[in-house]
């Protein structure tokens, strides 16, 4: 469960890259959650 946010966070991030009416920071702050829970789950494994 935790894979599929991390991956829906790094989809909406580059979606928000892509367009222009990005949040600021906000589109960011997702980036870092989804990469911090992708450690998570490696280093768990």
């Amino acid at each position: 469960m935790l894979e599929t946010i991390a991956v829906i966070l790094i989809i909406l991030w580059l979606l928000g890259l892509v367009s222009a009416y990005t949040l600021g920071g906000f589109i960011h702050i997702l980036l870092v959650i989804a990469v911090v829970v992708i450690l998570l789950r490696l280093i768990r494994r």
